[in-house]
Formats: C-alpha cells, structure tokens, sequence
C-alpha cells in the first residue's frame, strides 16, 4: 500500500457532514452496527482466535476461546449499546442524567453514572463512580468541535471502542488503522462498520500506514492504545494532540482486616487474583502486577499459598502468546532467580506463572512492566491495621510503582464499614486513572460511562495522556472508581473451561443486545458456573 491509500482514507471523513447528522440518524447508524456485531460474532471470535493461535476445536482451548471472545467483542459491544441509550436520550429531548452526584472533598465531586437498567441486576453490589475536579460540568456531543481522529489500534485487543467514542461523543470522524496482529480481525469490523462508512463518518487504512497517517495534517486527535516508546515516538513525529494509553505496573493493595478473613474469602481473592494475573496469557495493560501486603499480616502467608494453589491447580493455564514477552519474562528470571516458576495443572504451552514474593521495595519489579505472566509481592514493614497500612501503601503505589493506570484494594467488609474515611482517602490519594475497590480494573476498562487512562498530570510520560469513555460528557474527569462487594458473584473469577467460555459468550451476546432473553440467559449461566467451581478447571 502507498501514501495515497492513507491520503483517501483521511480524505473520505467529512467531519461537517458528521456534526450536521441529527440524533435520530445517528441511532440508525448505532443500530445497524449492532445488528452487524450479532451477524458477524462468530467471525470476530474465529479471526481473533485465528491470530493468537488459539483451536477453536480443541476443548483443552476452550477457556482461551472465552477470552477471546471477551477481548474482542464485549467492548466495542458495551459501548455501542451505551451510546444507543445515549442517543435514545437525545431523541425524546431526555438526555441521559447520572444517578447521583455527590460532594467528594477537596473541590472534587463523585458521578454515579452505572449500574444502570438491566445491569443493576447484574451488579447489585456494584457502584461505579466518576469523579470530577470542580463543579460537574457536562458537554453534548453537539457542542463539541468535531474532527477528524486516528484511531490506532492495540495489539492485543482486536477491536477499537475508541471509535464509538469519538465518534458518538467526541462529535469526530473516525480513521482506523489496526495493529498488524489483528488485521484479520479489522478485516471484519469494516463489515461491521460499513453503515458508518457509508455516510463518510468512518474509514480504513492499512496496518504498515501508521507513520503517514499520524503525520497527515488535516487530523485533529490520534487515539493510541500501546507501548509508551511509540507513544512517544508519535508524539515526536507530530504536533497532533495524542490521546493515548500506555499500561504500567499496577498494584493490589491487600488491606488486613480487623478480623481474620474466612477460608472461602481467602480462596475467593486467591481465584481473584490469579484470574487477573493470567487472563490473556498476562498480555492485558489493566492485569494486576504486584500485590502490597503488610509483612506482619498473621494471613499473608495463608493468601500467598492460596494463590499458589489457585494457579496451579484451580485456574486453567493461559498461553502467553503475544510478540516479545518472551524476552521480558526471562529478563525477571534474570533479576529473580529465586522467583517460584508455577506450572497450572492442565499442562498448556507457555502457561507457566512466576511468582517472586517479598521483592523488596525498589528494584526491577517495580518499575518494569511485565506483560506476562509474572506476579510480585512488596511486603511493607508497617502494622497490619488498616488504619496505618492503607495509607502507606497508597504512598508506596504513588511513589514506587512504574505508571499510573490502575490500582486495586481488597478490604473485607467489616473492615471497610469500620475504616471509611481511610478507605475514601486512599482512593483519592491513589494517582491512579482507574481505582477498583474489591474490583479488578478491567471492570473499568470495559464500562463506556467510565475513564480509561493514566493519571500523570506533572508527571513523567509512563501510562500515557487523556483517557477513553465518559459517555456522558464530563469536563475534567479526574479517575474512575468501583466498588463492589469483597466475595462479589459479578468478579471474574475463571475457575473452568467450558463454564469460562459459557460465560463469555453469553456475556457478550448480552453486551451486544441487552435484551431480557439474554439477560436470563447469562444469568442462568453464571448460576450454573457457581457450581462449577469446586471441581477441576478441565471441566
């Protein structure tokens, strides 16, 4: 392909013609891209699966197809059904209103802007929060400017809901260019798109066109979603403001509890953990990387060898597939060699987990990023009370901890009635973009009405600038918070096989059209999964 490709596609947006579009034909628009997501499902799954090497046909593959199937479907389908609803809003002159807004301190306020519908029954435990510096203001879609925005895709994610976001918030035209592993993948979502191709609001460039797509001067963003050195380097090619997420190392802070926690929320957190740690063969930038204990915890040895078990013998393994983290994962051996290698039981290629307890706190482990299946632990010379251990551990992830993305607290709930005002401060003092309480942050990632991104205001480039999402249009967006109930039914624990896929599918077919049918179905599915999960991940 040559220069002029890139020229056409910029060429064929016209972003005059997209602001000038009403509501109701927006929602047309959305709709038929909903259907085409339903129409086209399992050919997104099998070019997903396709490019990561994952068998279709191959039980032992079952849970990797699961995932595939969350990794490249559900997002770009929860943010088409969103701004369904937003839109539905616009049309009746009822535009969508947050649940609540609330005083946070500090001149900051608290959006609850999900669960909402049907979701609440999903998540009755859940409460998914925005908060804003300053008074909330809101922006429609149609007060803003518009443009034309480079949509690069990421690597390992082979759909971009970055385009539902300009396109349907930020007012834009969209250009995409994939990431060369999934054009594949691409190759579908233009049929899937086609309707927004039609009407000049989106269009398509090849992989290999990067380069002259970020220099073209008549864009007015670049969407990117990868390693913070391109980052970077597309920043130095170009004046183009650039909106990216980059990753980085992301803490879960375990707080002790007053009391001592039960075998089952032991293993709960344990099943927690190693999900998140291994989903996606560790390649995911939300993945938790480095627990935060209190050393003089009476159950931090009890957690660290529920973990173990948890990955070795309860979590099916996950091969880790995507280019180069082969290196990575050898230059921690390298600086640990005293890190425990875990096999899971199923045997699968390029599964096996490394995890260095007790790493000290500097190092290798802390300012690097694994993308891969590794999982450290800083265990904090401070009391085990929450009261002191929290605030000290959101000082360590602030101040030692590579980037900026996400962090996690795990706090049962006595504890966290019991010390409120230090869980609050925590999550304010946290420069985190995401801050999941009992919630891993790819909850986050997925929510449309949420922010997704670094938060480095006066600091280092490392997890990148701006952020994705805020559905209803917030001005100075500062973090997302969720809160959900320490032993929830809605975490992601992947504990089978076939019950991991189940889910998957009937989770994004539901994402796709949240229907009542799927709905029961999904919710059928999940009670099903519950009891599954004493038996082998073979199952």
């Amino acid at each position: 392909m040559d220069v002029m490709k890139v020229t056409e596609a910029v060429g064929w947006v016209d972003p005059d013609r997209w602001r000038a579009t009403p509501p109701v034909e927006r929602l047309r628009l959305l709709r038929l891209v909903r259907a085409n997501i339903d129409r086209h499902f399992d050919e997104l799954m099998s070019a997903d699966c396709h490019a990561k090497g994952i068998d279709l046909a191959d039980p032992a593959d079952a849970h990797q197809v699961g995932t595939s199937i969350q990794r490249v479907l559900v997002p770009m389908a929860a943010n088409v059904s969103a701004a369904i609803d937003l839109y539905e809003g616009l049309v009746r002159d009822r535009p969508l209103q947050p649940l609540a807004v609330t005083p946070a301190g500090d001149g900051r306020f608290d959006v609850r802007v999900s669960p909402r519908g049907k979701d609440r029954l999903l998540n009755g435990d859940r409460t998914d929060v925005l908060r804003v510096v300053g008074e909330p203001r809101r922006v429609d879609p149609y007060a803003k400017s518009g443009g034309i925005v480079a949509v690069l895709g990421a690597g390992n994610v082979a759909s971009s809901f970055e385009m539902i976001r300009a396109l349907f918030v930020d007012s834009c035209v969209v250009v995409h260019k994939p990431h060369h592993l999934n054009e594949d993948a691409d190759r579908v979502w233009e049929k899937v798109l086609q309707p927004l191709v039609d009407v000049h609001a989106a269009s398509f460039c090849p992989a290999a066109e990067g380069p002259a797509l970020t220099r073209d001067p008549r864009l007015s963003k670049i969407y990117f979603t990868g390693g913070t050195a391109s980052a970077k380097a597309i920043m130095e090619a170009t004046d183009t403001e650039l909106v990216s997420e980059c990753g980085g190392n992301n803490p879960c802070i375990v707080v002790p509890g007053d009391r001592p926690w039960t075998e089952r929320e032991i293993r709960h957190q344990a099943l927690q953990i190693a999900t998140i740690v291994t989903i996606s063969g560790g390649s995911i930038c939300g993945r938790t990387q480095t627990l935060v204990t209190s050393r003089h915890w009476p159950q931090r040895r009890q957690l660290l060898d529920a973990i173990t078990v948890a990955l070795r013998d309860l979590t099916p393994g996950s091969s880790t597939s995507y280019p180069g983290v082969d290196k990575t994962f050898d230059a921690f051996r390298d600086a640990y060699p005293g890190g425990r290698l875990i096999q899971p039981v199923d045997g699968r290629p390029a599964s096996q987990v490394m995890v260095i307890e007790d790493v000290g706190t500097e190092g290798f482990a802390l300012g690097h990023e694994a993308f891969c299946q590794v999982m450290s632990e800083v265990a904090l010379d401070v009391a085990p009370d929450a009261g002191t251990f929290l605030p000290a551990a959101a000082e360590f992830a602030n101040e030692n901890l590579l980037g900026t993305l996400a962090a996690t607290i795990l706090i049962d709930e006595d504890t966290k009635k019991t010390h409120a005002a230090t869980v609050d401060r925590a999550v304010t003092d946290l420069r985190y973009g995401a801050v999941g309480v009992n919630t891993m942050p790819p909850m986050i990632w997925t929510n449309p009405y949420l922010i997704w991104g670094g938060n480095e205001e006066g600091r280092a480039f490392v997890s990148g600038r701006g952020n994705f999402g805020n559905l209803l249009g917030y001005e100075n967006a500062e973090k997302s918070i969720v809160v959900s109930g320490f032993t929830s039914p809605g975490h992601l624990l992947m504990t089978s096989k076939r019950g991991w896929l189940d889910l998957s599918t009937r989770f994004a077919r539901y994402a796709v059209q949240p229907t009542w049918p799927r709905l029961l179905a999904l919710a059928f599915t999940a009670t099903r999964g519950l009891f599954r999960r004493t038996g082998s991940p073979e199952a």
